[in-house]
């Protein structure tokens, strides 16, 4: 007899849907074809026992189970729960009346407990797509897929649950989620806010101007002056995110197995630090079987790299490409996979090797060269695309001891909410620019044009603070940010003077 259940494979962040084509005749051995890996192979051995502890029987026939298309390869254990249902319908121990209304998922113990799967989202993305009645997941996973509208989800415990919906037709309760609360109950939930940050006014301004315009940053700076306090706070001052960015970023969550079982849906932008050991599959995705990498995990939120001069010149080399074209592909002899890249680079380094360059107190105790040398680990092209150079300076004890509080995170927040409007209508027509740090050669052109005073100012700064050619577009696109928080349409020239002071970096005389 051949029954056929459903279910679906991941490809980079979305699902492909698989059918398991099920036929028990008379023979002997079992068969289970379709590019499956090893994971998916072992599954025999678990059924065999399975069956056995809830009292059913595993065909003593000839079986064979076919995973279409032939073509894709099957991984993980995420199939067991479509080939036992699929065994026991075509074996006769159960009705399957109904199956082909359903796609299910899951990976089996051998006392029929449902285990947790990987991109519950994605596949519940498929099912609705594929026009299924529902979708049978683990109930650890039931959350997450519920987010999708329009689609009853069914989270089990226990293989007897599913049994029990197609043999006795007893429906258990679906789960339901509303992503529009979610979104909106996490609104400010941010375990730090700027408001914790003594002094530092004009670094915090930095990242404000940062956050308005989608800037990536780099800040220099000693040890303890404050870099990764900062930059943990980056994400409060972000737009909160829309519902399509949410989806985006959890589909790339749960296909990299990081949601939790009582996590919905991600609701705040990422955040994401690895360590400089970092390899380079691990930052841009791949590996054997692909995963997204960190850059990808980043999506629609905050990477930061600390200590950059310290991660393989190889390792930072990887990231050029992605973050000019906001996706990475992986390509492997059998299958290429496209992973999106949409993140704000924020990265910190000391000056120099013992760190004091420039420290108003401590002596620095470098050789010669040596603090030029040591920013030339951080190649040219990938510090091209870095807009704004912010030098970090220690706060004084005076200030940590009597400061008040500095300006709430939501308050910051606002305004730049309101500078991205802006930019949202100046760009509505224009296709995957969304920010003024997105914006080509002809963009500047059109929507950055300078009156005779800013070109004066610009052409005086470039001939006398020696800045690279490179930084001409940074300036021009960071002063056009500023200019839009400040609400007006034209860029004047405080605008370019506030710009021209974060490329410290492209002056030819600093580290010498």
């Amino acid at each position: 007899m051949l029954v056929k259940t459903y279910g679906s494979a991941i490809h980079g962040v979305d699902a492909i849907l698989i059918t398991i084509e099920v036929n028990v005749s008379q023979g002997k051995n079992f068969h289970l074809v379709g590019l499956p890996d090893n994971a998916v192979k072992e599954s025999h051995h678990r059924l065999v026992a399975l069956m056995a502890n809830i009292d059913r029987k595993f065909p003593r026939r000839r079986v064979v189970v076919n995973m279409a298309p032939a073509d894709i390869k099957k991984e993980g254990s995420a199939y067991d729960l479509p080939i036992a249902i699929g065994l026991m319908a075509a074996s006769e121990q159960i009705i399957g009346e109904g199956l082909e209304e359903y796609m299910m998922m899951g990976e089996l113990s051998m006392d029929g407990g449902l285990n947790p799967v990987r991109g519950a989202l994605p596949m519940a993305l498929k099912a609705k797509e594929e026009g299924y009645k529902g979708l049978i997941l683990p109930a650890s996973n039931a959350q997450e897929a519920a987010i999708v509208e329009e689609l009853s989800v069914y989270g089990c415990n226990h293989i007897s649950e599913v049994i029990e919906m197609f043999d006795e037709k007893k429906m258990i309760a679906t789960t339901k989620v509303s992503a529009e609360e979610l979104l909106s109950q996490n609104l400010n939930n941010y375990p730090f806010d700027f408001e914790d940050v003594k002094g530092q006014e004009n670094i915090k301004r930095a990242l404000e101007i940062a956050a308005a315009g989608g800037h990536n940053v780099i800040m220099i700076g000693p040890p303890g002056s404050g870099k990764t306090m900062l930059a943990k706070r980056l994400p409060s001052v972000l737009p909160p995110l829309s519902l399509d960015e949410a989806l985006e970023t959890t589909k790339i969550h749960s296909v990299a197995g990081l949601m939790n079982g009582d996590q919905a849906l991600i609701t705040n932008r990422p955040y994401r630090s690895p360590h400089h050991t970092i390899s380079d599959a691990g930052l841009v995705g791949g590996g054997t079987y692909p995963q997204p990498g960190e850059i990808s995990l980043a999506q629609n939120g905050v990477l930061f790299l600390d200590e950059l001069p310290e991660y393989r010149r190889s390792v930072l080399e990887v990231m050029r490409q992605p973050m000019e074209d906001r996706m990475v592909t992986i390509s492997r002899a059998r299958v290429t996979v496209d992973y999106p890249a949409s993140f704000m680079l924020i990265a910190a380094m000391n000056p120099c090797p013992c760190g004091y360059y420039n420290h108003p107190e401590k002596e620095c105790v470098c050789s010669p060269g040596v603090v030029k040398s040591y920013l030339n680990r951080i190649s040219g092209p990938l510090m091209d695309r870095i807009d704004l150079h912010v030098e970090v300076t220690p706060v004084p004890f005076s200030d940590l001891a009597e400061a008040p509080p500095g300006e709430k995170s939501s308050m910051v927040r606002e305004r730049v909410i309101i500078a991205r409007k802006i930019q949202e209508e100046r760009f509505k027509d224009q296709l995957k620019v969304y920010s003024n740090s997105q914006m080509s050669n002809k963009d500047v052109h059109v929507y950055c044009r300078l009156d005779e005073s800013g070109k004066s100012l610009l052409k005086n700064a470039m001939e006398k603070l020696n800045l690279s050619a490179r930084a001409y577009d940074r300036i021009i696109k960071v002063s056009r940010t500023i200019a839009d928080l400040d609400n007006t349409p034209d860029i004047r020239s405080d605008h370019l003077a506030e710009a021209i002071q974060y490329r410290s970096l492209d002056r030819e005389s600093w580290g010498l």
